[in-house]
């Protein structure tokens, strides 16, 4: 006889799979792709970026305001409940100035029903202040 899954653990694991599918995506410079994952009203915050919205915000922040050229994402930790998913890591790549980046990040992602990101908000550990 085999366990049965609840709902919320299936929910669970969607929303989990649905992120690193995200950071799959981003690392590939697969903009469609990526922006599939999201709502059609989404919201993105990060900082020194005013709030991006909706598809066509996400289009322009990944095909010309983004200032990362290539790179990529290793998720450190990722934890999840229906509906919404913390995650962080590292990110290691080149600007499109030529310098090369290595720092740490952690990101919340909200989901809708369908499983798509209806708000991302990231944050940096960079010295500010």
């Amino acid at each position: 006889m085999s366990p049965t899954v609840s709902p919320e653990v299936r929910v669970t694991e969607a929303a989990a799979e649905r992120v690193r599918a995200y950071y799959r995506l981003v690392d590939a410079d697969d903009v469609p792709g990526l922006i599939a994952l999201f709502t059609e009203d989404a919201v993105y915050r990060r900082p020194g970026y005013p709030p991006m919205r909706g598809h066509e915000g996400l289009r322009a922040f990944y095909t010309g305001e983004r200032v990362i050229a290539s790179g990529r994402h290793t998720v450190t930790t990722l934890v999840a409940d229906p509906g919404r998913v913390a995650v962080n890591g590292t990110f290691d790549g080149v600007l499109k100035d030529g310098r090369e980046v290595s720092l740490q990040f952690a990101d919340f992602f909200t989901l809708d029903d369908e499983q798509r990101f209806s708000r991302r908000d990231t944050f940096f550990f960079a010295p500010l202040v």
